[in-house]
């Protein structure tokens, strides 16, 4: 299972940098998340200010 982003993203791109595995990248109105990369560690949940990231 992986983290998705919701739509409470505000594009701050404050997760990509806490991904140890660089699942996330910047998209055209929020971050996106690779499935294939995400681990499932939450390290992107633990910096968001708007909890945009989510378990699936």
């Amino acid at each position: 299972m992986a983290f998705k982003i919701n739509d409470n993203c505000i594009n701050c791109c404050s997760c990509i940098d806490e991904c140890p595995t660089g699942a996330i990248s910047e998209g055209d109105d929020k971050v996106v998340i690779d499935a294939e990369k995400c681990i499932d560690c939450a390290s992107c949940a633990g910096v968001c200010p708007v909890d945009a990231p989510v378990a699936e």
